[in-house]
């Protein structure tokens, strides 16, 4: 067998092939500026410790789909013919680290942390941009819920928090972004899956983000109340049911029952049903119920012909209760008939009858209702009310917007039927009686006609409490409305208004006065929609006008007004006023007293527009109107800057605009040179950046500073060593020299000290026994001490 060759390492070249021929080492996104030092700069360690952990899992994991290494292959065994062996010895250096925090990470578990990379760490300090998204899944039917606990990012750093999309191919929802972010936040995701993406530059990097997460149920949104109809639901999370029915005299279109599924988002089974009013139909055994006309249009189309029959049971006859009829009389007609077919008598007909007060009985068990209209030019509304009665009683009487009371709850003959409006509307017609009787046994009817209920155009109020009701609530107002209602308490009371619904059409007003009459001061004016409020009479009057120009009528729901009134104590204060929107205010007392002062701030972001504080005065009158919060839509004037100068693209400094810096020549520019005004949501606009500084250029200084230096130690003009030497200690020997002769004499020959002190002792004028042991002074002895230097 051959003598082997001597071992020695493999070449640097060689180490450097084995490791680019790795593949897990190929994909790694390192930047040549990130591997290469600056000329003059050391090698990070970490880099060179980085470099031979991977080295030396390339040694380890060399094999063929690797390739091996270089040389020759041994030969079998006991041969005689030379073989060349390479041995390589690497070194391991183990070091105990943390485990990092992973830049992508998914996640599943129902409660956690996410944390940024550990950007203090020496390898994260190496590697160039970051660009990590976690993404966050957790069971169908589970919205995540998040909790900012730690947040310090830099300027460049950007985090982003989105909703994953609730079913395949939605695009995430941005929920919010770093500017929006604050360290205690709390956001919620509506889906099951949520992304976190953040980027971070290469360095200087900020300290980074904590962020706790957990898994909450979700639920089904609410469903909508139907027009017409009503919603009761037994639970909003998976499983639970919502339930629709209609009103009298409308019928459900859709599915009657819905049930919240689980998944993604929770949702539910259907569409939300709709509540119509059908064209027609047979009702059969009817007891109690409405007949409602149908809207023209959609559907039915313009024109209608719709035809009910109601059936009572046997040995019962029907009574039918016009509520609301509005017809157009050249285009609409309808037609009621005591009997079950169209050729039954007629009872009414629109084109030729009044609308009967008393309503309509028929002879027999059944009714034929007709409803005829051919595009007609006003809105359509008609509701007829219906009751089966035995025909040995009288028909329940009804009072829409009050209450009935009887003695007899059969209503059989002798029965009195009382009424009572509910607070805010009037009998009508007005006055007494507000009760009739059942009469006559052989054919039981009512001796008077039922009255109704009307919310008034104006009036007289002198209860303690109560309500004023726009005309014909809940029905829509008329136009040409002129109403004036006065409000009277107590002497020594006042009035407390609270504005529960204020809905009037655009050029209506209602105005309040604080007094008796419109002559008194104007206490509030109200227009259109307006929120909740309340207001405060100065005295025991109050007057309120409403006033609605004629116009078109525009009859149907919703528009009008609620206002509920008391009377309370008399405590001499001024009026109450609201709180601003945007904003708030506080007061120096807690009753509004004369000498009270309010004062106004608005929230972030809100600028006040008016006088900021509200005295109470004498006369219970506050000293200036309320003010008002704005929002703020300018950057605050960034200022100049000292040897520099700038440009704005507009001087009021709007969300968009630009402002750009420069310097005088001989400085340069510290910061950004262009700012930007932008926008938040929370808080007033900002600058994009600090203000810069326009700071002195020492380069060229700094250069001729170093040519003075150079000249200056130049060999040729350097002084030689001996000459350097002669020249300093020479002065010092004459120095030295000169003060010792100086000390001898004055020591030696004149007998004095050379600092002025006596040759005796210091103690010997003391006459008094010494408390010292020294014999020296209790003899008081004299000695001399020669200093020889």
């Amino acid at each position: 067998m051959g003598t082997p060759r001597a071992q020695h390492p493999p070449p640097p070249q060689l180490l450097f092939l084995i490791l680019l021929s790795c593949p897990w080492i190929q994909g790694l996104p390192l930047k040549e500026e990130e591997i290469l030092p600056e000329p003059g700069s050391e090698t990070p360690t970490v880099a060179s410790e980085a470099l031979a952990e991977l080295l030396h899992g390339a040694l380890l994991r060399r094999g063929p789909e690797m390739g091996y290494l270089p040389g020759p292959p041994l030969g079998p065994e006991g041969g005689e013919e030379e073989t060349t062996t390479t041995i390589i010895t690497t070194t391991t250096v183990t070091t105990t680290v943390t485990s990092p925090v992973l830049c992508n990470n998914n996640i599943s578990e129902g409660e956690g942390y996410v944390e940024s990379p550990d950007l203090g760490s020496p390898v994260s300090r190496t590697l160039g941009l970051l660009d990590c998204t976690y993404s966050i899944h957790v069971y169908p039917g589970y919205g995540i819920e998040i909790q900012v606990q730690t947040l310090n990012l830099s300027q460049e750093e950007e985090l982003l928090v989105l909703a994953g999309g609730g079913s395949p191919g939605l695009a995430p929802r941005l929920l919010a972004n770093s500017s929006m972010l604050g360290e205690g936040q709390v956001l919620r995701s509506p889906t099951n899956r949520l992304l976190l993406h953040f980027q971070s530059p290469r360095v200087p990097r900020g300290g980074g983000f904590r962020i706790h997460y957990q898994a909450y149920l979700l639920s089904c949104g609410f469903p909508p109340r139907p027009a017409h109809g009503d919603v009761s639901v037994t639970d909003l999370h998976p499983g639970g049911t919502a339930t629709f029915h209609c009103d009298s005299g409308y019928q459900l279109q859709g599915e009657e029952t819905l049930i919240c599924l689980n998944g993604t988002r929770p949702s539910w089974n259907g569409e939300t049903p709709s509540c119509m009013a059908s064209c027609g139909g047979t009702i059969h055994n009817a007891t109690l119920g409405r007949i409602v006309s149908p809207e023209p249009g959609g559907a039915v189309g313009p024109n209608l012909t719709c035809r009910w029959v109601i059936e009572a049971a046997e040995g019962r006859r029907l009574h039918l209760h016009f509520e609301r009829v509005s017809l157009d009389e050249d285009n609409d007609r309808l037609m009621v008939r005591s009997g079950g077919s169209p050729l039954s008598p007629v009872i009414y007909d629109s084109d030729m009858d009044d609308v009967p007060e008393r309503g309509l009985i028929s002879d027999a068990q059944s009714l034929y209702v007709e409803l005829l209209s051919e595009t007609p030019a006003n809105p359509l509304l008609l509701s007829l009310r219906f009751e089966a009665f035995e025909e040995d009683r009288c028909f329940a009487p009804f009072l829409a917007h009050g209450n009935v009371t009887t003695t007899d709850p059969e209503y059989r003959p002798g029965a009195l039927a009382t009424f009572s409006c509910l607070p805010g509307y009037a009998l009508e017609p007005p006055g007494p009686p507000n009760a009739i009787e059942c009469v006559d046994p052989t054919e039981p009817h009512w001796n008077d006609t039922e009255p109704a209920c009307k919310a008034m155009c104006g009036g007289e109020l002198s209860e303690p409490a109560g309500v004023v009701l726009s005309p014909d609530w809940p029905q829509s107002y008329s136009p040409g409305q002129d109403c004036v209602w006065g409000v009277h308490v107590q002497e020594e009371k006042r009035i407390l208004l609270q504005v529960e619904i204020l809905n009037v059409r655009e050029g209506d007003m209602l105005t309040l006065f604080d007094g008796d009459g419109p002559s008194a001061r104007v206490l509030a004016q109200l227009r259109g929609p307006q929120p909740r409020r309340r207001l405060l009479s100065s005295g025991p009057d109050l007057t309120l006008q409403f006033q609605a120009p004629p116009g078109p009528p525009n009859p149907g729901l919703g528009q009008g007004f609620v206002l509920h009134f008391k009377e309370v104590p008399r405590n001499d204060t001024c009026p109450e006023l609201p709180p601003p929107e945007w904003g708030w205010r506080t007061a120096s007392h807690g009753d509004l007293i004369r000498g009270t002062v309010l004062t106004y701030q608005c929230e972030p972001g809100y600028e006040l527009l008016g006088s900021d504080i509200l005295t109470c005065q004498w006369d219970l009158s506050w000293s200036a109107a309320p003010p008002a919060c704005q929002k703020i839509m300018t950057c605050a004037d960034p200022g100049e800057i000292a040897n520099g100068h700038r440009t704005a693209s507009d001087a009021g400094f709007p969300v968009g605009s630009h402002v750009q810096y420069r310097c005088l020549p001989g400085y340069s520019l510290e910061g950004a040179a262009m700012l930007t005004c932008y926008s938040r949501d929370t808080g007033t606009p900002k600058w994009s950046d600090r203000v810069p500084k326009c700071a002195f250029a020492y380069e060229e200084l700094l250069d001729n500073r170093k040519l003075e230096v150079t000249q200056t130690t130049d060999p040729s003009r350097q002084l030689e060593g001996g000459n350097l030497a002669l020249a300093i200690l020479l002065p010092l020997g004459l120095v030295i020299v000169l003060g010792s002769g100086v000390y001898i004499y004055y020591t030696k020959l004149q007998g004095k000290s050379l600092f002025g002190f006596s040759g005796s002792h210091s103690y010997s004028p003391i006459t008094v026994e010494s408390d010292f042991s020294n014999p020296l002074y209790e003899a008081g002895d004299t000695r001399e001490y020669e200093v020889s230097i």
